[in-house]
Order: C-alpha cells, then sequence, then structure tokens
C-alpha cells in the first residue's frame, strides 16, 4: 500500500510539479524580454522532458542505473510504439515536412550512437559531456533553422508546438515576477519530490515483486514519465495535426538519449546495465530503424500501422512482466 502510494504521489507531483515549473520558467522568461523562439525550444523543449530528467537523475544518485536507464530506453520505446501508434490509431497521418524527417533520422543516429557506446563500455562521464554538447548543437541548428523557416518546422518546435496546443493558458500574463517566480519554485520542488517518491518505491517495488530495477524502469517508470508525451500527442492526433504529433514523439526521443542520456552518463558513471545492452538497446535501435525504414518508403502512418505499434508494445511490456517474474 504503501509503495502503491510512493510510486502515484510521485507521478503526480511529476507531471504536476513539471508543468507548473514550466508555467512559471516561461513567464519569468517572457517577463524578461526573452525570444519567443527561445522560450520555446529552450525552456519549453527541456521544461517537457523534465520528469524523465529528474527521475533518472535521482535514480542515479539512489544508486539505481537499472530504473535510470530502464526510464530512458523505455520511455523511448513507448514513445515509439505506444504513443506514435495511439496517434496514428485515433488520426491516420503523412510525413511531409523535410525538417521532421531530417529529424527522424538525427533521433536514429543519436539512438545508434548510444547502444554503440554501450557495447564498447564507454559510457562514462565524458561520454555523458559529448551527449549534452550534441543537444546543444541539435538546439543551436534547430534555433537557426526555424529563424528562417516560415512553413517547414522540425521535431524541436512540433515538441514545444504540442505542448503549447494542449495548454491554452500557457502564455496568459503573470502580472509582476512573484507569481512566476513562485510557480517555478513550487514547480521545481514538486518535481524533486516526485522523482524522489517514483524511486524509491520504484526500488521498493522491484524487491517486493522479485523484478529488476530495470525491469520496473522499463515499464512503471518509463510509462508514467511519458504520460506528458502522451496526452499532447493524443490531443494533437485529435486536432488532425498527426505530423506535429509525430514532431513531438521525435524531438522527445532527441531529448531523452542526447540529454537525459548524457545527464545519466555522468551521475550514474558507472555503465549501461548488461540487460539492456543485450537486448532492450538492442531493440530500441531496431524500432528507430524501423521508423526510418518506414518513413523511407511510405511517409504514411495508418491505422493499421499503429495498431501492429501499440499491439507490439503490449506484447513487450508482457514478455518483460512474464520473463522476469
Amino acid at each position: 500500500m504503501l509503495i502503491s502510494l510512493s510510486i502515484a504521489s510521485g507521478l503526480i507531483l511529476l507531471i504536476v510539479g513539471g508543468e507548473t515549473l514550466i508555467r512559471g520558467a516561461v513567464g519569468l522568461a517572457e517577463r524578461a524580454g526573452v525570444a519567443p523562439l527561445f522560450i520555446g525550444l529552450v525552456i519549453l523543449g527541456f521544461g517537457t522532458s523534465m520528469p524523465e530528467l529528474v527521475t533518472s537523475l535521482e535514480a542515479s544518485l539512489a544508486g539505481a542505473p537499472g530504473i535510470a536507464w530502464g526510464n530512458i530506453v523505455g520511455s523511448n520505446i513507448a514513445n515509439t510504439l505506444l504513443i506514435l501508434g495511439t496517434a496514428a490509431l485515433l488520426a491516420p497521418f503523412a510525413v511531409t515536412g523535410r525538417a521532421v524527417w531530417r529529424d527522424a533520422g538525427v533521433a536514429l543516429a543519436a539512438t545508434l550512437f548510444l547502444v554503440a557506446l554501450a557495447f564498447a563500455g564507454a559510457v562514462g562521464i565524458l561520454t555523458g559531456i559529448v551527449l549534452l554538447a550534441l543537444l546543444v548543437t541539435y538546439i543551436v541548428m534547430a534555433y537557426r533553422h526555424e529563424r528562417v523557416s516560415a512553413d517547414d518546422h522540425g521535431a524541436a518546435y512540433d515538441k514545444t508546438a504540442a505542448f503549447e496546443a494542449a495548454d491554452p493558458r500557457l502564455h496568459l500574463p503573470l502580472n509582476g515576477w512573484g507569481k512566476p517566480l513562485l510557480f517555478t519554485i513550487l514547480g521545481l520542488a514538486g518535481v524533486i519530490l516526485g522523482g524522489r517518491f517514483l524511486v524509491l518505491g520504484s526500488i521498493d517495488l522491484a524487491r517486493l515483486a522479485g523484478l529488476s530495477e530495470g525491469v520496473i524502469g522499463l515499464t512503471i517508470v518509463a510509462i508514467g514519465t511519458s504520460l506528458p508525451e502522451l496526452v499532447t500527442s493524443v490531443m494533437a492526433a485529435l486536432r488532425r495535426e498527426g505530423e506535429i504529433a509525430f514532431g513531438n514523439v521525435v524531438g522527445s526521443n532527441i531529448y531523452n538519449v542526447l540529454g537525459i542520456g548524457g545527464v545519466t552518463a555522468i551521475a550514474a558513471n558507472g555503465g549501461v546495465p548488461p540487460s539492456f545492452v543485450t537486448f532492450d538497446l538492442p531493440l530500441l535501435a531496431a524500432i528507430a530503424v524501423g521508423l526510418m525504414a518506414l518513413l523511407w518508403v511510405s511517409r504514411h502512418i495508418g491505422r493499421i500501422t499503429g495498431g501492429l505499434m501499440v499491439a507490439g508494445y503490449i506484447g513487450y511490456i508482457a514478455w518483460l512482466l512474464f520473463a522476469h517474474a
């Protein structure tokens, strides 16, 4: 009972705290006169990935690398199969923008790079710094592209556009500096506490259920921290904006691998658990390659494809739970 309460409280605090933090940070940036494009790509880009970031960081500091890396790998698998598949089931769409198609290649390259590092046993502080540097490079390139592109937006832009559309109150004026500052502080506190409750509850659940921390990270933790992406992508699909839902998923995958993967590599500094290297990371790479191949053959993702994605994800979760029970 206490374990379930800890996990549920952690997820609620992560989601609510993350949204409050974003609202406060956006309010502070707008009060300071920061350019809207910078607010979108940097503040919203990192803010929407805050649940995954804090959870993986807390897990690393708690000595639970299985939960930390399981959150990253599991979130990207859930993003591609569950969230993108659900969006396609609700509203089939075509990926026509060259920028989004290009960013899918960036996500694939980042995933293959992380897999190669894990296989080489080279995941540590130095590689974490490299991953973060690559994310900064990607954001700079995205910023330059969006400044000159009027209608061909990339995944980083779509990631923030999906969140902005799902939260119409995000840019409502907050009078003075006090309210946005308070939102930022309360949101940050909520995210930190939520991450701690979720990680500690997940560690206890793994011990009680006889499951590895990696399995818990790949399932409960990954799905929980991916809920904001699920909500924003589903809402985009319901508005018949499937390409934004696609960009949201691809952008999240890039931020997860390069940003959260970089922070986790620095904080954990013990490499990726062997179980991920032998199965889950190769599976993630295969899914990324499959998505790229689908775009190459047909830039349309329909209901049959979406259904197969969701079914594949359900099968993956079932295999994780039953094979490790």
